[in-house]
């Protein structure tokens, strides 16, 4: 380690110290044991991922009134301009606030790491439900030396305070200690963010449609490339230039390949949104979709999904829609991040390193063989992905709620 990296190590650890003296005066005030507090990506999405299925599901418990004390849902966020429905209480993730009613709370809910300085009291309960399952990237000690190590102490100090870890498949349980520095229990609900891919009907598709003001039969793609860099030392940024998509190609060989009249729905990552992926993104059949907190409310209505290194083309495959795998950097991705958890050409989704195999892939791409892999997959990695992921972990914290404190 070198001293500048020990350095920045000692003033981290000296400053949750410090900060963390709030967590314990906060306990002050008794926990509510039918408060629950819910964070994603250290506050700074909105009403998002496995978290927002979750807390939708507590809402409708709420609203049914089949339990005398109805569930508190506070949700910390950095831009309190985000919408919320009005059943979940928006709180600004400031340090005093997130002291305040993460130690007050029974349950703590969440799809990242929590902060260096968090600290959870007796009687609480930690569901972490990540944000990503079967996915490509390797993380914590899979990494290898690129896994530095303050990631390693945000990490460890994370996962130690954990109860209880989101599943989906016998895969991900077996990925867990080495992949997220986690020994402890699972609850193997499948992923609650995939409960509306699983569950789509055609009038959740006709309502994209609308929503966009296009026809009926329009049919759509999804692009969600992926966040570049991924060590607390690296530059961040995506490295762009392979990354330019021919949309006119590429909505002409979709509708030469599968018919209708196809639109590309481009969502960058959040953190990508600032810099911007050189696309041709002022194309007509080109609509942004990037500044949508929820990417699984537009990819409930798509026809096919394209991507490089997300998680969610496993959650894409659930609706058994052709997935694509457009990864240009491949080789220097992997040097950078470190070796991938799959062969990606072995993966039932197609992979191209260069536009010319992309489109020569979705030109060729048969149906039949592509669903009988993806059969094969979900059934060698026992995946569990029934609809029913929220009602799955609803009902258990309301097992666990009578627990006693």
């Amino acid at each position: 380690m070198s001293r500048v990296e020990s350095s920045y190590i000692r003033k981290r650890l000296f400053s949750a110290k410090i900060q963390s003296i709030l967590f314990y005066l906060s306990r002050f005030f008794p926990i509510k044991k039918n408060k629950i507090v819910f964070t994603t990506i250290e506050g700074t999405t909105g009403f998002t991922c496995n978290p927002k299925y979750i807390a939708l599901e507590l809402a409708r418990d709420n609203k049914n009134g089949s339990d005398p004390e109805k569930w508190e849902l506070v949700w910390l966020v950095n831009d309190m301009g985000k919408d919320f429905p009005r059943e979940i209480c928006k709180v600004k993730n400031t340090l005093i606030n997130r002291a305040f009613h993460l130690t007050t709370a029974r349950f703590w809910i969440d799809n990242s790491r929590k902060q260096l300085e968090v600290r959870k009291r007796k009687g609480q309960i930690y569901i972490q439900t990540w944000h990503a399952r079967l996915g490509f990237k390797p993380t914590c000690l899979d990494r290898g030396e690129s896994f530095s190590k303050i990631a390693y102490l945000v990490s460890k100090h994370d996962s130690d305070m954990v109860d209880y870890w989101i599943s989906n498949s016998d895969w991900y349980d077996k990925t867990l200690k080495t992949g997220s520095l986690y020994e402890g229990k699972t609850i193997r609900s499948g992923s609650p963010r995939c409960d509306i891919l699983v569950n789509r009907t055609d009038e959740d598709r006709q309502r994209l449609r609308e929503k966009f003001g296009l026809d009926k039969d329009a049919r759509f793609m999804l692009y969600a490339p992926t966040f570049r860099g991924g060590s607390q030392e690296t530059d961040r940024a995506i490295h762009n230039d392979g990354g330019i998509i021919d949309h006119s190609r590429m909505v002409e060989t979709l509708e030469k390949r599968f018919g209708g009249t196809w639109y590309v729905f481009l969502r960058l990552h959040p953190q990508l949104v600032a810099r911007n992926i050189k696309n041709d993104d002022h194309h007509e059949r080109v609509i942004d979709v990037s500044t949508v907190d929820d990417m699984y409310e537009i990819l409930a209505g798509c026809d096919a999904f394209l991507t490089d290194y997300s998680s969610a083309a496993f959650d894409a495959a659930v609706m058994k829609i052709p997935v694509f795998l457009y990864c240009y950097d491949y080789a220097d991705y992997e040097g950078e991040r470190g070796k991938l958890l799959w062969d990606m050409k072995k993966l039932p989704f197609p992979m191209a390193e260069t536009q010319e195999e992309l489109f020569n892939n979705i030109s060729i791409f048969d149906e039949g063989t592509y669903i009988r892999s993806l059969d094969d997959l979900f059934e060698k990695c026992g995946i569990i992905e029934d609809g029913k992921g929220s009602e799955t972990v609803v009902k258990f914290i309301k097992e666990r709620s009578l627990w006693e404190i």
